[in-house]
């Protein structure tokens, strides 16, 4: 046999019995339903920010694939200037890190 929830509805105070929304005033009353909601609006964002960035990219990379030669160079180095900034600093994170650690 089924478990008989009653839910108290925030919205007007009516008891609902084994009700996902209130019978009088259609608030959303079960918890469960709010949880479902809410983790499908978090999906939702994740899947818009990834939409965004692929379809956004960075200053870098929209050079790297410029039609014109000059701004492809530019491009690419100010990638590599990146990359190599970006692999000094972990490399320092790194030795630091070993150095505390004696």
């Amino acid at each position: 046999m089924a478990e008989k929830r009653i839910i108290k509805c925030p919205n007007c105070g009516l008891f609902n019995t084994n009700k996902e929304y209130c019978s009088k005033c259609n608030t959303l009353i079960s918890h469960q339903k709010k949880r479902e909601l809410k983790a499908s609006a978090v999906k939702q964002k994740e899947v818009d920010k990834a939409i965004h960035e692929r379809e956004n990219p960075n200053l870098a990379e929209r050079l790297k694939k410029h039609p014109n030669v000059f701004y492809r160079i530019v491009g690419w180095a100010l990638y590599s200037a990146i990359t190599i900034v970006s692999l000094i600093g972990a490399g320092l994170a790194w030795f630091i890190a070993m150095v505390a650690a004696g």
